[in-house]
């Protein structure tokens, strides 16, 4: 179950990123954690209405839990590049 939870997560957060990209070229860098937070709530979402997770509270936690950090480990990588 977790796989699969990691792997909507990640195809949610690739795509909203992509049409973010596509058509808001420059997002401040302040409104990323409220990006993550929306697409860890819709990835929550998903995984609760396919039945992959059955406890809406623990699909949402997960999912906000699993893209906060990965906002926290790509700025991370970022200040370590500069």
């Amino acid at each position: 179950m977790e796989i699969t939870n990691v792997v909507i997560i990640a195809i949610i957060a690739y795509v909203l990123g992509s049409i973010t990209k596509i058509f808001i070229e420059d997002i401040p860098n302040k409104f990323i954690p409220i990006q993550n937070v929306v697409i860890g709530v819709i990835a929550g979402l998903v995984c609760y209405f396919t039945k992959i997770e059955t406890n809406l509270m623990q699909s949402l936690v997960l999912c906000l839990v699993a893209t906060m950090g990965a906002g926290g480990i790509a700025d991370l990588i970022n200040i370590k590049n500069k």
